[in-house]
């Protein structure tokens, strides 16, 4: 090789660089350095454990709200109503149980809330991580794919054995002799009277309803931060702020999936043997009670989830701005 062809290899840059082809394309997690360039991976992890811990300390915080709102869509007209609306439902349970009457069910909600929120945010981070641009950005149908494939791993994994069991435990309760006396022993009786499947009542409906929910609220959230940090992707958004991107977030996925809630409550129930499916859950709800009847529970659920997912998010950004520090 002569001087010129040296110097052209190693002493300037070439020129001729449309040729060069980045090995790291298609993966734009890749082209970045530092804590990102761990994604979808290592973040996928942190997620797992943050989440998990977030799951835990939120569900005891919330649960009596939970609990109301489950009674109140277990309710149903006629002769076997029991309450007439929030207030009656809280005066009651505490009258006949006391104040830890509200908390019942509680330890089956605090067992699954853990994996649960462990596998949501864990299937988040490392979708947003496979989905985001060169930029480290979601665009608008990677913020809905990446809730959406969150919220269906959490109800397969999670959300559905959880929730059934839970919703059992509650309508036990209602009963002139409830059968449970705890967790284990419910768990127990309801495997050896229905099989495993017994406790994966209402899939469907709480696949829908998880799915539907999450692709809601983390393109809320996702594009709130967006909006707060405008040309700064870098940006911090306080935790207060978060909260209220949280609580609106909370909200919308409230109006835009109570109907499935409730037929998911429905089909969980102990007298979920009535209903044939899903759509004829839904279709008897129509037919004998109306179409308020898919809006039951409302207003509990309302508070509950904003106050929820307020929670939730500043929890968790806060245990993923600890993690980021000292975990690459």
């Amino acid at each position: 090789m002569d001087r010129l062809g040296m110097l052209s290899a190693f002493g300037q840059p070439n020129r001729n660089t449309s040729q060069f082809r980045n090995p790291f394309g298609g993966r734009p997690w890749m082209e970045q350095s530092g804590a990102a360039a761990a994604a979808p991976g290592a973040k996928g992890l942190k997620g797992i454990v943050a989440g998990g811990i977030t799951g835990g300390i939120e569900i005891c915080i919330t649960f009596p709200t939970e609990y109301v709102k489950t009674q109140l869509q277990l309710d149903e007209k006629g002769a076997t109503k029991q309450y007439n609306g929030i207030m009656d439902c809280v005066k009651k349970t505490v009258k006949t149980n006391g104040v830890l009457g509200l908390y019942r069910g509680l330890s089956v909600l605090l067992y699954g809330s853990i994996p649960k929120s462990a596998v949501r945010f864990g299937a988040f981070e490392s979708l947003k991580g496979r989905l985001m641009d060169s930029n480290g950005q979601l665009s608008t149908s990677g913020k809905l794919l990446a809730g959406l494939g969150a919220g269906v791993a959490e109800a397969i994994l999670a959300v559905t054995p959880m929730e059934t069991v839970k919703v059992k435990f509650i309508n036990d309760q209602r009963s002139a002799q409830p059968k449970f006396k705890g967790f284990f022993h419910g768990v127990g009786m309801i495997v050896r009277q229905e099989g495993l499947s017994g406790v994966y009542k209402g899939l469907t409906a709480t696949i829908l309803k998880q799915g539907s929910n999450q692709a809601i609220r983390f393109y809320v959230m996702e594009t709130l931060k967006d909006m707060y940090k405008g040309d700064d992707p870098s940006k911090p958004v306080p935790k207060m702020v978060v909260g209220a991107f949280g609580a609106v977030a909370g909200a919308a996925s409230v109006f835009g999936n109570t109907p499935i809630d409730v037929v998911k409550t429905r089909m969980q129930g102990l007298e979920a043997a009535k209903y044939k499916n899903t759509a004829d859950c839904a279709l008897q709800i129509w037919k004998n009670e109306g179409p308020m009847a898919f809006y039951k529970g409302t207003v509990p659920r309302l508070s509950r989830v904003c106050l929820d997912v307020a929670i939730t998010f500043m929890i968790y950004d806060s245990f993923m701005d600890l993690f980021n520090k000292f975990w690459r």
